[in-house]
């Protein structure tokens, strides 16, 4: 697989796998990637309301990687629909790169998926009968700016990057989930989103591929991306460099990962396979 290329730490930033350099704490960068105030979601049913957020509050810069975690019922759901721009709150407000999102229409909102926002599902969510360069070709598909000759040549990049370039022309059905992932990933990178969003991205894959799509979310990270990556398993907290956790619509906890973990050691200590 092709390495991304990382950029040079300042003096007392972090490099390699987030540890900080000699003589420094790690700073982060000024720019606001995700601004979440006093933000609310409120559902009807039947004749009681349900309130999924209770007035959550956070921000997320450019180059964090941040796990955002909580059981069924905490809110988590609700928060990455808002997040994706799939829903917008009840209140409160969410402004995504500086942009505000609540008072957008549908069509607004879609136009800043696309542009903005690159997602991971845990389904892979490719389409079945076409090949892994159609994949991620898709997005660029709704971008008038780019023609047919930039879409391939910026698809090719992508799976380049995630270490497919030589399964370019093979189908979803001729791929492991492993490697569906990496198409789904190439294809969250290919409009150069400010943030990637995945949505239980390791969730049907085994220990090891497991591993693997998260040694490269890490890659992705100290390349300089923003990953926000939502999550029931408090493992992969430990791969991240910052944890946020959700319980009844509230924030309980948010805090920067002191022992962050790497998942290419994990996947190295991993028992070799035996036939």
């Amino acid at each position: 697989m092709e390495t991304v290329k990382m950029k040079p730490a300042p003096s007392g930033e972090a490099v390699g796998d987030g540890i900080p350099a000699s003589g420094g704490k790690a700073r982060l960068p000024e720019k606001k990637i995700i601004e979440v105030e006093n933000l609310r979601r409120d559902f009807y049913v039947g004749d009681e309301i349900v309130h999924a957020l209770r007035g959550i509050s956070f921000d997320i810069r450019e180059g964090e990687f941040v796990t955002i975690m909580g059981s069924s019922g905490s809110g988590k759901s609700t928060l990455l629909n808002i997040l994706g721009c799939l829903d917008t709150p009840s209140s409160g407000e969410y402004r995504l790169d500086g942009i505000p999102v609540r008072s957008m229409d549908k069509n607004r909102r879609a136009e800043i998926r696309n542009r903005k926002i690159g997602f991971v599902f845990q389904s892979y969510n490719l389409l079945p009968k076409t090949t892994a360069l159609e994949n991620v070709e898709l997005p660029l598909l709704y971008n008038p700016a780019v023609g047919t000759e930039e879409r391939r040549k910026r698809s090719l990049e992508a799976l380049q990057k995630v270490g497919l370039a030589d399964r370019v022309q093979h189908r979803s059905n001729q791929m492991s989930g492993g490697q569906q992932q990496r198409v789904a990933i190439a294809r969250a990178l290919v409009n150069d989103p400010v943030l990637i969003l995945a949505d239980e991205a390791t969730g049907n894959l085994d220990t090891r591929t497991s591993y693997e799509i998260l040694s490269l979310f890490q890659e992705l990270h100290r390349a300089g991306r923003t990953i926000v990556f939502v999550t029931h398993n408090p493992e992969l907290a430990r791969f991240s460099s910052r944890n946020i956790v959700l319980r009844d619509g509230h924030v309980i906890q948010d805090s920067p990962n002191r022992d962050l973990r790497s998942a290419k050691d994990a996947l190295l200590a991993l028992p070799k396979d035996e036939d």
